[in-house]
């Protein structure tokens, strides 16, 4: 919460009515520089992934890679072009990503909510943490039995495990970021007679932000690692049974070009949450 810190004469500043100074001219005269940096930064983070596909697609068409193993990439974007020209792909896509979203929508607002909750209630710390801990340690994959007695096959034991998944996350972020909160802070707020809601908008909330979109991060990851287990019992739609499927078939390619929307899905959240970041918290630093 090092960022947090930093600012504080801020948070002082908002609790008081008091704005900060906004940087002069000089800063708009840097703009172009951080946009071309900032574009050179977003080609070295692809470097990577662009030098693997060209070393993929170079093993398989000289015949280093068997395509039974693992199919050329060409022969996963025919896959991709036949299952978007058929519909079947966006179909399999929007219920999975339905899925997560609801999943991650309750999980991570529980999460938070539990995590505020037991950050500034140390009776509700006691009582319900340790149990929080205990659940946390449980695989998915071991409840999966009781799942299917509780909610049967269909939608909501899906939608269960995702947000059991994805609430501890947010909820172990969200309680360190209140816990670390400079206690001073809310001592003022207090002087100054902010009710419970306006120290929670003012003080609890800025202070807790870091931690809560860190969990996010993780969250909106572990959310397709949920759903991947989700979808492997009793689907007939979804990404997971799409791949499945092609199993079956012994369909490499599709099974590859599901691994791969897993992980442009994961690319895209991570995004999404750094965006967010930037919006948020402006004081941090950033590579």
């Amino acid at each position: 919460m090092t960022g947090f810190k930093v600012t504080q004469d801020a948070v002082s500043g908002a609790i008081t009515g008091r704005r900060e100074e906004r940087p002069g001219p000089s800063a708009g005269r840097r703009t172009s520089a951080r946009a071309f940096s900032g574009w050179r930064s977003e080609l070295l983070r692809w470097a990577v992934p662009l030098l693997l596909l060209a070393l993929w697609q170079l093993a398989s068409s000289t015949g280093w890679l068997n395509a039974r193993v693992l199919p050329a990439p060409l022969a996963v974007v025919t896959a991709f072009w036949e299952l978007a020209r058929s519909g079947d792909l966006w179909h399999h896509f929007t219920i999975s990503l339905g899925r997560a979203g609801l999943g991650v929508l309750i999980g991570g607002g529980l999460g938070f909510l539990f995590g505020v909750l037991n950050g500034t209630v140390r009776p509700a710390f006691l009582l319900l943490d340790t149990s929080f801990q205990m659940l946390r340690t449980i695989p998915n994959l071991a409840l999966i039995p009781l799942v299917i007695l509780w909610f049967g096959i269909g939608e909501n034991g899906k939608i269960f495990l995702i947000a059991l998944a994805t609430f501890f996350p947010i909820y172990l972020n969200t309680l360190h970021g209140v816990r670390s909160i400079d206690p001073r802070l809310t001592e003022m707020a207090r002087v100054y007679g902010l009710s419970p809601f306006e120290t929670f908008r003012r003080v609890t909330l800025p202070g807790a932000l870091p931690g809560v979109l860190v969990g996010l991060r993780y969250a909106l990851g572990i959310s397709w690692l949920a759903l991947v287990v989700s979808e492997s019992f009793g689907a007939s739609s979804g990404i997971g049974f799409l791949a499945m499927d092609a199993r079956e078939f012994f369909r490499t390619d599709v099974i590859v070009l599901a691994i791969l929307i897993y992980a442009l899905i994961g690319k895209a959240a991570d995004l999404i949450v750094a965006v967010l970041e930037r919006r948020l918290l402006p004081w941090q630093v950033r590579a």
